[in-house]
């Protein structure tokens, strides 16, 4: 169902990744100051990742796993969506934890068990591939990255204490 609409509107991906990278460092500076909030926000987007990879399919595997290394462009949507699948998550735990470097290990390792599972579990009707660690660890760099310009403009330009922003 995803694929299928991914296929359908090859510009999804790319204008979601694009509004990722805007609105990302934007996001992560108002939750520096919110670390609780961002921490819930962190959980919620572990959400998709888990149904996404994890939820068992009625389709058969054919092979437990592929080994390619395609790196994702904007005509490849599937790769592309497993990019942007996996930088909300590492955003938001760098920004909560204030560790980009801790986050995307934690991305890059989360997303090699993922991986694990999907070959060590037949029954789940999903296979895994090298690609998918690839474009989730490029997501999880993303995200550390993004993370990372948040923390430093929170740092570079504190909140007020006692103000409520308006004047």
């Amino acid at each position: 169902m995803i694929s299928t609409l991914l296929v359908a509107h090859p510009w999804f991906s790319p204008v979601v990744l694009a509004v990722l990278v805007l609105g990302g460092p934007v996001a992560g500076r108002w939750l520096y100051w919110r670390p609780r909030t961002a921490w819930t926000v962190f959980a919620a987007s572990l959400l998709p990742i888990v149904l996404l990879t994890l939820v068992p399919t009625s389709r058969e595997v054919l092979e437990r796993c592929a080994v390619s290394w395609y790196l994702p462009t904007f005509g490849r949507v599937e790769l592309m969506a497993n990019v942007i699948l996996f930088v909300p998550p590492v955003l938001l735990a760098a920004v909560a934890s204030r560790r980009p470097v801790v986050a995307l290990v934690g991305g890059v390792v989360g997303s090699a068990a993922i991986e694990a599972v999907q070959a060590l579990a037949p029954g789940l009707g999903r296979s895994c591939d090298t690609n998918d660690w690839l474009t989730n660890s490029i997501g999880a760099v993303i995200g550390a990255a993004l993370a990372w310009a948040a923390i430093w403009a929170a740092r570079r330009w504190p909140r007020r204490i006692g103000t409520t922003g308006r004047r």
